[in-house]
């Protein structure tokens, strides 16, 4: 349980070294030492010493820092406000400032690690046509340990809570581990006949029926029991933060998880970082920063919202066997009758790998089919799917005709 407790110390007792290295970064780019960035021995030491720093840094949680997007020839200034404030969640809104009507869309990011601001390129994306509303998930360690529990059920309350606050004129995109919550969010509406119900919803990459095509994540998940994810990954915040003693699965054990997964990948992109450095070839180094800067940047996640996502979404699929509850009320995908449904997958998706998604339509029985509709992307991975230039090209068009499809029903 002292984990949390010597990493902490292992980034202190690395400090004086960091220090020295951003001193060493520093004096060799100071342009009153020309040796520092005309030789080749300069470059090298600097890179040495960014390198050095990047490794051994925290990575503090990004801003959106969404100013303009580019509409016909025009730059236009892009507005964010804070619209619903929840223990664990901020509701955040993302307009154009432009005289228009446009759908809007509750993007639900993932509670699994990386913070809401991964699917920048995502609302920059859906703001070419849309009002774009995230939740933008809290740090476990920054809540306070008397605001109480954060589990899965919860995390159902929090979209149904947001869904009505939008009104039925919504259409909610899911992407990765929010395809699950979201899919009972909307059926519980359903159910309860909810005038808030969603005019669509769409489900990218996610683990609706984890079985499909197992995964490193789906294989991990089943290999182990729960009492051992319960005492292996689960520790508590230090005194230090403000949601000391709070159990949580710690964003530094899920960063190392993300990184095991392609550690050949991870190491070859430093290893060009420096070569690029050395050769002063500052456009890829850019990129590389700007990548990374996000992808290490991880959030703490609460024990119960994660062993309940183990147990009941990868071990027992209680959504894809119907015997999935919420308060004790069981939820009934069949119920959904007036929410149109898009599931999208990614070919080369090695997270949820293709298959794992689709399932949502059958469950969804009581839709017709012109209400449902699948698209599998060729040639992209999990990251693929909602970011860069196939989401942009070929996935985002697929999304924005589905809804404007039912923006008109």
């Amino acid at each position: 349980m002292l984990l949390y407790h010597i990493h902490d110390w292992q980034h202190a007792a690395l400090a004086p070294f960091r220090m020295a290295a951003e001193a060493t970064h520093a004096a060799m780019r100071n342009p009153f030492f020309p040796a520092g960035k005309s030789t080749r021995m300069g470059r090298s030491i600097a890179a040495g010493a960014e390198l050095f720093e990047r490794t051994t840094r925290r990575f503090g949680k990004p801003a959106f820092n969404i100013r303009t997007i580019r509409l016909g020839r025009n730059d236009i200034k892009v507005t964010e406000e804070l619209i619903h404030t929840k223990p664990f969640c901020r509701l955040l809104k993302f307009r154009a400032d432009i005289e228009r009507k446009v759908p809007k869309v509750l993007l639900v990011a993932p509670m699994s690690g990386h913070h809401a601001t991964l699917f920048r390129g995502t609302v920059e994306g859906l703001l070419q046509q849309h009002d774009v509303y995230v939740t933008d998930w809290i740090d476990a360690k920054m809540v306070p340990l008397y605001q109480g529990k954060f589990d899965l059920e919860d995390y159902i309350s929090y979209v149904m809570e947001f869904i009505r606050l939008l009104g039925p004129d919504v259409h909610v995109l899911g992407v990765c581990q929010p395809t699950v919550p979201v899919l009972c969010a909307v059926a519980l509406l359903a159910e309860m006949k909810d005038p808030a119900q969603p005019r669509s919803m769409t489900l990218m990459g996610g683990p609706i029926d984890a079985r499909f095509i197992k995964t490193a994540v789906t294989e991990l998940a089943v290999k182990r029991p729960i009492e051992w994810f319960r005492n292996t990954v689960i520790h508590a915040i230090p005194f230090y933060y403000p949601g000391a003693h709070r159990l949580v699965y710690p964003g530094f054990i899920q960063l190392h998880g993300f990184m095991s997964m392609n550690v050949e990948r991870h190491v070859g992109e430093h290893m060009k970082l420096f070569e690029n450095l050395v050769k002063g070839d500052e456009d890829p180094a850019t990129k590389h920063r700007q990548f990374y800067d996000e992808y290490l940047s991880v959030m703490d996640v609460t024990a119960e919202f994660y062993l309940q996502t183990i147990e009941r979404v990868f071990q027992h699929h209680d959504l894809a066997n119907g015997t999935f509850t919420w308060h004790g009320q069981h939820v009934k995908p069949a119920a959904i009758t007036q929410t149109a449904l898009l599931t999208v997958e990614g070919e080369l998706d090695d997270i949820s790998a293709p298959g794992q998604t689709r399932p949502a339509l059958d469950l969804c029985s009581g839709l017709p089919p012109k209400m449902k509709k699948a698209h599998l992307q060729i040639g992209v991975g999990h990251y693929g799917i909602f970011n860069g230039r196939k989401w942009r090209e070929n996935i985002l068009p697929v999304f924005h005709d589905f809804v404007m499809e039912n923006e008109r029903a």
